[in-house]
């Protein structure tokens, strides 16, 4: 009986690893986003960088739709790059393309086949945050704000975390609790 408990531990494992989060602090290498213009990372980096990891179909990510437009149109224009990932193995290329498409979205969505970029940052939920200084270090990760309901709003954590970059000051909290649904996955080989 251990050694059956041994055997499944070293199955489940890798898979708990992959599936930590990075901290702030962790510098992330460089990846590729897919979508109809392929992008790198380390091409398209700027000296503030948002990763968002969204969806479909959940409905908490798409509570959030109108909100990541607002930070779009307020910080891309300031120089922040933002990076909106789809990594939900239940959502096609083609039903992403007509989601940003129906909703109006300015800015590309990426397709993160097989999500090795959700595995690379241990993204679980849609919407969840990463934000990245131009050496792709990770100096906040979390959510966009503390309440699904707009009404309900009582901090924006992701608004604070720009305005303190683009200010030259430093991150006072680093880290928040993102919610969401959870990022369907690939099964990988054990």
């Amino acid at each position: 009986m251990k050694t059956l408990y041994c055997l499944g531990l070293t199955a489940v494992l890798p898979a708990l690893l992959l599936a930590q989060p990075v901290k702030p602090g962790t510098t992330v290498g460089d990846f590729t986003l897919a979508g109809a213009n392929p992008v790198t990372f380390s091409a398209a980096k700027g000296s503030i960088n948002v990763v968002t990891f969204i969806s479909v179909q959940c409905p908490v990510s798409n509570a959030y739709n109108d909100r990541m437009k607002a930070l779009y149109g307020d910080y891309a224009s300031r120089g922040v790059k933002f990076f909106f990932v789809n990594s939900n193995v239940t959502e096609a290329p083609s039903a992403v393309e007509e989601h940003a498409r129906s909703h109006g979205f300015a800015f590309p969505v990426y397709k993160d086949q097989d999500n090795v970029v959700a595995d690379k940052f241990g993204a679980e939920v849609t919407p969840d945050v990463f934000v990245l200084d131009a050496a792709g270090t990770v100096v906040y990760h979390g959510q966009i704000d503390d309440a699904r309901n707009p009404a309900n709003i009582k901090r924006q954590s992701l608004r604070v975390v720009l305005e303190a970059l683009l200010a030259g000051k430093p991150v006072q909290v680093t880290e928040t609790k993102a919610f969401g649904c959870t990022i369907k996955r690939v099964k990988k080989p054990s």
